[in-house]
């Protein structure tokens, strides 16, 4: 029987979220994981495949962060494990373990115990609405980037492909670093499709895949 492995950028996901369900409370884990699920629904739907033809769910995300650091400028201690952003995630990802043919990938965050300028903050300063003397805790944040989640996207769908788990990969991303997953995947028959949530991609990014697909309402 066809099968079909949904592969979803958690970090990509969560970013269009509120883009394109402006309606619906992003802080609300449960409904977040249902609507992965629901996604991933909607594109067997559209691909004319019963529900049974769904592989597995592969969700890409890190857990969040847990230290404390000082802040930049008032010198205050911060213990990011008592945010709202930390307290989501864990919720988020409890959640995701509960969906039935899902699979959470996690991967980790790598911070230098540093901060760094926020870009709108940057660009404020560029255009003269703030100045330096101005600068507060409020204008900096951690300098922090994912680690091993396109290493774990690519070592799936690797695995899907040689092993002929499925004959067909929806990724739910929005850069170019699937590319040499994706020609690989293609070479060996597979029929490999790019979700990108309606976000525009770059024109030779089309020679890539098989086929460009949102299920998602569009935003305006």
């Amino acid at each position: 029987m066809p099968s079909t492995a949904i592969l979803v950028d958690g970090a990509f996901f969560l970013a269009r979220y509120r883009k394109v369900w402006g309606e619906r409370d992003a802080n609300d884990a449960r409904t977040v994981a249902k609507t992965v699920f629901g996604m991933a629904l909607e594109h067997l739907k559209a691909l004319d495949r019963p529900r049974e033809a769904l592989y597995r769910i592969f969700f890409y995300d890190c857990p969040p962060l847990e230290k404390s650091f000082v802040r930049p400028i008032s010198g205050d201690s911060y213990d990011f494990s008592r945010t709202g952003a930390a307290a989501f995630r864990r919720d988020l990802h409890d959640q995701l373990r509960r969906q039935r043919k899902m699979a959470l990938r996690l991967g980790r965050l790598a911070e230098r115990g540093e901060w760094k300028l926020k870009h709108q903050a940057y660009q404020q300063l560029r255009d003269g609405a703030l100045h330096w003397d101005e600068l507060g805790d409020e204008h900096f944040e951690p300098d922090m980037r994912q680690t091993q989640v396109d290493m774990k996207i690519g070592i799936d769908i690797a695995a899907l492909t040689y092993k002929k788990l499925v004959d067909q990969i929806v990724l739910v991303a929005g850069d170019a670093d699937f590319i040499p997953a994706a020609k690989l995947a293609r070479y060996e028959g597979i029929d490999f499709i790019l979700d990108p949530m309606w976000q525009g991609i770059a024109p030779d990014l089309h020679e890539h895949i098989d086929g460009l697909q949102s299920v998602c309402p569009r935003p305006f």
